[in-house]
């Protein structure tokens, strides 16, 4: 299986593509999508918009799992965010792909063991799970990898409670 993780943002969204082979998750491709603070809030969802359905056409994910928005003492973040996951969600429906959502707690949990695990931590279990040479430098890019891992994390273990029937 092949998911798209996207750990959403209005100024940066990181992005991976997670794929499961047998036991193993590879790194299939990474990065963030940036949009500048010059352009108008529209411009910058669409901006969004329009690079996540490019990802999920370019890299043909079976799902899309995307980080919930987490409690924000910053108002106007937290709008900003709820925006770019609005974008990014409807990219999701419009191509016809499985939409899962997790928490940061849920993240951890799933990629560290532990949810209340550092930063650190969770990079460094990314690094292990994805077998790369060094952990990844752009926290966003290193919560999207997470977020792809929870998912496919949380499918294999709702597929052991299943007796191992796929859905």
């Amino acid at each position: 299986m092949r998911v798209l993780g996207i750990d959403p943002g209005i100024a940066i969204t990181g992005y991976s593509i997670v794929e499961e082979t047998g036991q193993d998750f590879t790194l299939a491709g990474s990065g963030c999508i940036r949009t500048s603070k010059d352009l108008e809030p529209a411009l910058r969802l669409k901006a969004v918009y329009d690079e996540v359905s490019r990802l999920i056409s370019a890299y043909d994910p079976q799902a899309v799992a995307v980080e919930k928005i987490f409690f924000s003492k910053n108002v106007r973040t937290a709008f900003q965010v709820g925006e770019a996951r609005g974008v990014i969600i409807l990219a999701a429906a419009n191509s016809g792909l499985e939409l899962h959502e997790y928490t940061p707690l849920q993240v951890k949990q799933a990629v560290a063991g532990y949810g209340k695990a550092e930063k650190m931590q969770v990079q460094k279990m990314v690094q292990m799970l994805l077998k790369l040479a060094a952990a990844p430098s752009v926290d966003d890019e290193a919560d999207a990898m997470a977020v792809a891992l929870c998912h496919l994390q949380n499918r294999r273990f709702n597929d052991a409670v299943r007796g191992g029937k796929r859905r």
